[in-house]
């Protein structure tokens, strides 16, 4: 019973006892059973009260639709469930009536009232499903409904609701044009959408109902352009396509100066070697064209629209695209509007989509084919991926051949020509033929081959197979036209093959050159004549006429002989079948035989028949399609296909760019959050904290001793200046519960071990004590209440997970100095007197507040009191991280041992900015020990060295002896390949190993270069596209001149200034260390105090880093 019920539940039957079994699928027998009771448990479960139940039947009709079942007698039973409160159950009822609407239109119109209920949903996937099925039932009764919900819908809060509006406007036009200009008021509203979601859909409705008003995308131009990077892949094909079309109409052609400079060069050809005899019509056109292209020459050279670069350089990314019709859009978007010089880069792109499946091989070749007849170059250097593979297809082989003969030239041709040879081995008689064909074009191309070829051909006549025997023999009839009289003895070895081969093509070629060129071979061409007429009735057609032409041509140059077999040929023809063999004999018997009744035209026969004629051209068949768009499906049928928008062909003068330029009021919306973050940047600043002296060189005594009022922004701004590399911005929500929670847990763990260490000292401690105690716990408090309501503004300059260990130092430093400002002077004073008597680990001196506003040696922090240590540690992960001390000048110093963690040894590290002696390729590393224990420490050295791929580290000279309360300094190198990741390894003594790190800040991985202005804007030229990053800034009010624009640069990046005309701009370049790849930079100011920061930089991810490094630098 168990095993029946299992079974039944499968099928979709009843399993309870009693009940017959019905077969619900054509393979459960249930073949003769009768359908009045099928999917009656499906319908009994739809009208149940359970929610379980119904969820159950959806999802089993949900999935025999998707087995290509016909589900449409539950219409009834699914339709009433429209109303369900059950989101589930709702949205799978909307999934079944989305697909049947359509064929059961008058049970729909019945729940029509439900669907527009639908439509004020609070759930979005309700409200959009409900639009969905709206907008599937095709009656013309509820054209003003769907208007209604659609215009609705396109204002609605949810972008994906907004996406299906979009949808539905093609389905709406489709059933009713007339309502078109109100959808084209939808449409233009929703062109203005922000959202990447809608941009792809609407373009789509946009193309679909309107595609001729291109006025609606001017405004959005731009925003579109921006948006395409992030919108899905079927949108960014749709929304390239468009603007392919859109600056076919706007823009000027960038090649139009070498364009018409090549047709004026062209009006000197002649046609077919005329005389020379041409009318004084044509040699005035031809002289008007050379005029033309001379006034060009003069005229100034064209400067690319803005709009124009702006469209290019955003599309260049997608060329990475996973998606094969991305990258295809791309490439024809760059072949229609690029200039000659930059179209290349599609070149590798295309290659990479020839490892798709044969289906996407097909279209890229078809379209890489009619690239190569007009840029050759481009693909030249990716010969060898279209070489044919023996598992490709017949047409990718095809195709593969159309490309490798339109790329050869006289350089490649002998390798083409190799690979050639052993295609014609193939047992693919098509691709045999095809490659035959395609030698011949190469012989006619390159005049060099052309009797190489020829020899080639010649023996493959000798061949088995009789095809590519007759494919040689068509082949070398088209070469011998070229040059016939040089060739005679070929022609006399195919006359011999007659005999031989059967194809009719072939035969008929024969015929064809021995007529031709019967004067060349006197004596075999009556003998062939002979031969033919004895099998004439048995020939085809082709070879008929081809037979009645050798016996007109012979007998107009050897009647002696010919002249009974002509005859004899003549009246066999006279009653063939084929009603155009007998009209060719009675018209060659009037020429050539001349009676009483024939005119004047006999006289003419030797000039009719023995006419010289122009040898074939053999082009590609690729020739003309590129008038067709390419990616299209018209391009691949190389004929118009229904719905096919031709490309405009450019301006001649350029439109006005103006229509683009969008009000700044309608902008404003999409940036003001970013607007929102610069206000805060600007009141953070206005808030007096370190001086900028200080954002240089690092935190210094004075500021200190002025920082009493700012408590809680300290570490808010400590953190935005630190999250410098940040490449991704998490929500703010998130990060101040995640930044809660681990100062939570870490206060817990380091007030077990302040317990651990103290203990000792207990017994010392005094009343004053316990008040500092207090003092510093109502700080603590009121520096997390702050920190928490500056939380927002801390999660904005939030660094990723690589940078996040250098961002949280520089925070810890900066906290560990204001808790010192705080602290009460006086007991502090008396304290320090007592226990300065006694060598312990907890001293507290550090309280004493700074007599004079001097740069803090590095020494004096050796001595920091336990209590500061762990206020300071509060906030970073790990004692390891490197904390951010500027003892002098730029050079920021990371602590890179603490000295509680090191028992008493303590060891900061910074980059020195100089060259590294024994490496050039590695970044110095200048190490400073501190050795503040009791004991001495020896044999300090480097162990256990764990790096990523590529990197490499010179380890620093070992220290033998490191005295009690003495320090020492050395240094390192290390190759970090240009990337910021850390450097672990152990540092050991004689006794003890500690783990440690070192990760760079980006602009530490740069070597400054010196370098002219000239050869700085040559270099920056060639790093454009996708090598160029560009974001605007507003500038600190404390750093609007040029001298405080350099010194914060040079700050955050390890760059030379290079020399300027303008006092407007600040250049400044460097290379990275490890790889050598150059880094420019240009801050570019305005009256404002507004500015452009532009980098441009080979890798990305540096660039990338780097910019948000200086922008950080330029505004805080």
């Amino acid at each position: 019973m168990s095993a029946s019920s299992a079974f039944n539940d499968e099928k979709g039957g009843s399993s309870s006892v009693g009940e017959p079994e019905y077969g619900h699928d054509p393979a459960s027998g249930g073949i003769f059973s009768s359908d009045y009771k099928r999917h009656d448990d499906l319908k009994e479960m739809l009208d149940s009260n359970k929610d379980s139940l119904k969820l159950e039947a959806m999802k089993r009709i949900v999935a025999m639709i998707a087995r290509g079942k016909n589900a449409s007698d539950l219409f009834p039973a699914v339709v009433k469930n429209v109303a369900c409160k059950n989101i589930e159950v709702k949205k799978l009822v909307y999934v079944y009536l989305v697909r049947y609407a359509e064929e059961q239109q008058d049970l729909a119109l019945l729940s029509i009232s439900t669907f527009q209920r639908g439509l004020k949903d609070p759930n979005q996937l309700i409200r959009a499903s409900a639009l969905r099925v709206l907008s599937s039932i095709r009656v013309t009764i509820i054209v003003p409904i769907m208007m209604l919900a659609i215009k609705e819908a396109a204002s609605d809060m949810s972008p994906y609701v907004r996406k299906t509006a979009a949808h539905a406007i093609p389905k709406l036009y489709s059933l009713d044009p007339d309502q078109k200009d109100q959808l084209i008021e939808v449409i233009e509203k929703l062109l203005a959408d922000k959202t990447t979601l809608v941009a792809g859909s609407v373009v789509m409705a946009f193309e679909e109902v309107c595609p001729e008003r291109i006025d609606l995308i001017h405004k959005n131009y731009r925003k579109l352009c921006n948006l395409l990077i992030d919108v899905e892949e079927w949108g960014q094909v749709v929304i390239i396509n468009m603007l392919t079309r859109y600056a076919r109409t706007q823009f000027l052609n960038p090649n139009i100066n070498e364009s018409l400079l090549e047709e004026g060069g062209s009006g000197d050809k002649t046609f077919y070697g005329s005389d020379g005899n041409d009318d004084d019509d044509e040699d005035e056109e031809d002289k008007e064209k050379k005029a033309e292209a001379a006034a060009l020459a003069k005229r100034k050279p064209y400067v690319m629209d803005p709009d124009h670069r702006l469209l290019l350089r955003n599309t260049k990314p997608l060329l990475q695209s996973r998606n094969a019709a991305v990258v295809m859009a791309v490439a024809q978007l760059y072949f229609h509007l690029a200039p000659k010089a930059e179209v290349g880069v599609i070149a590798k792109a295309l290659v990479r989509l020839l490892r798709s499946h044969s289906e996407v091989q097909y279209v890229v070749l078809q379209n890489v084919a009619t690239m190569t007849i007009k840029r050759r170059g481009m693909f030249e250097p990716y010969l060898k991926s279209f070489y044919i593979r023996s598992t490709d297809p017949t047409q990718i082989k095809i195709l593969k051949l159309e490309v490798l003969t339109n790329l050869a030239n006289e350089t490649n041709i002998s390798t083409i020509l190799r690979e050639f040879q052993t295609y014609i081995k193939s047992v693919d008689k098509d691709f045999v033929a095809a490659t035959i064909q395609a030698i011949g074009r190469c012989a006619t191309n390159i005049g060099e081959v052309r009797d190489t070829c020829l020899n080639g051909l010649v023996q493959l006549l000798s061949n088995r197979d009789e095809l590519v025997v007759a494919e040689s023999v068509v082949v070398i009839k088209k070469l011998l036209q070229m040059q016939p009289e040089k060739h005679s003895d070929i022609i006399k070895h195919m006359a011999k093959l007659t005999d031989n081969i059967q194809v009719p093509m072939a035969r008929a070629s024969i015929l064809w050159l021995i007529g031709e060129y019967c004067e060349h071979v006197p004596k075999i061409a009556p003998d062939v004549l002979r031969k033919m007429a004895k099998s004439f009735t048995n020939e085809e057609d082709i070879v008929k006429l081809q037979i009645l032409n050798l016996a007109a041509k012979l007998y107009l140059t050897n009647s002696k002989q010919t002249k009974l077999l002509t005859q004899y040929v003549l009246n066999l023809a006279k009653y063939d079948q084929n009603y155009d063999i007998r009209d060719r004999a009675r018209f060659i018997r009037q020429l050539i035989v001349p009676t009483e009744k024939s005119g004047a035209l006999s006289k003419y026969a030797k000039k009719l028949f023995l006419a010289l004629k122009p040898a074939p051209v053999l082009e590609s068949p690729f020739k003309d399609r590129d008038h067709f768009q390419l990616g299209s499906l018209s391009h691949l049928l190389n004929a118009k296909a229904g719905g096919y928008q031709e490309l405009p062909d450019w301006p001649e003068a350029a439109p006005d760019p103006s229509v683009r330029n969008v009000e700044v009021k309608e902008s404003v919306p999409e940036w003001t959050k970013c607007s929102s973050r610069e206000k805060r940047k600007e009141k953070k600043v206005e808030k007096p904290f370190y001086s900028d002296s200080e954002g240089e060189s690092g935190p210094t005594e004075s500021a200190d001793s002025e920082s009493y009022s700012s408590s809680g922004s300290d570490s808010a701004s400590a953190s935005a200046e630190s999250g410098s590399g940040s490449q991704s911005e998490e929500s703010e929500d998130a990060s101040d519960s995640e930044e809660e929670e681990e100062e939570e847990d870490k206060k817990k763990v380091w007030k077990k071990e302040f317990k651990k260490l103290a203990q000792g000292s207990e017994s010392e401690q005094s009343s004053e004590s316990d008040e500092r105690k207090r003092a510093r716990k109502s700080k603590q408090q009121k520096s997390e209440s702050e920190s928490e309501t500056d939380g927002d503004e801390e999660s904005d300059s939030e660094s990723s997970q690589s940078e996040s260990d250098d961002s949280e130092s520089e925070v810890d430093v900066k906290n560990k100095k204001a808790v010192q400002s705080k602290a009460p002077s006086k007991p502090v004073i008396k304290e320090t007197k007592k226990e300065k008597k006694e060598m312990s680990l907890l001293d507290l001196d550090d309280f004493e507040p700074a007599p004079s506003p001097q740069v803090t040696p590095v020494n004096s922090f050796l001595s920091s009191s336990l209590v500061t240590d762990l206020e300071g540690l509060s906030l970073s992960d790990s004692v390891l991280s490197p904390a951010a001390i500027s003892p002098s000048g730029t050079q920021k110093c990371y602590e890179l041992l603490h000295r509680i963690s090191g028992e008493g040894l303590s060891v900061e590290y910074c980059f020195s900015r100089q060259p590294f002696g024994p490496d050039a390729n590695m970044v110095a590393v200048q190490m400073h020990f501190a050795n503040s224990a009791a004991t001495d420490a020896k044999n300090l050295h480097m162990e256990d060295v764990k790096l990523q791929s590529g990197m490499r580290v010179t380890d620093f000279p070992e220290i033998e002896l490191l005295p009690a309360g003495e320090t020492t300094t050395a240094v390192m190198g290390i190759d970090f390949c240009d990337s910021t990741q850390a450097a672990n390894f152990q540092l050991c003594t004689h006794s003890r190993k500690f783990f440690v790190s070192i990760q760079p800040p980006v602009g530490e991985l740069m070597k400054p270069v010196f370098m002219t202005e000239n050869e700085f804007k040559k270099e920056q030229g060639q790093l454009m596209g996708m090598n160029e990053i560009t974001e605007k800034l507003t500038l600190d009010v404390k750093c609007r001149n040029e001298h405080a624009i350099v010194q914060r640069v040079s700050a955050a990046a390890n760059l030379s200034r290079v020399p300027c005309g303008s006092d407007k701009e600040c250049r400044f370049a460097g290379r990275t260390v490890s790889g050598g790849s150059l880094v420019l930079v240009t801050v570019a100011t305005e009256e404002d105090g507004s500015a452009r920061l532009t980098l441009n930089c080979e890798k990305m991810v540096i660039g990338t880093m780097l910019v948000k490094d200086v922008l950080l630098a330029l505004t805080q």
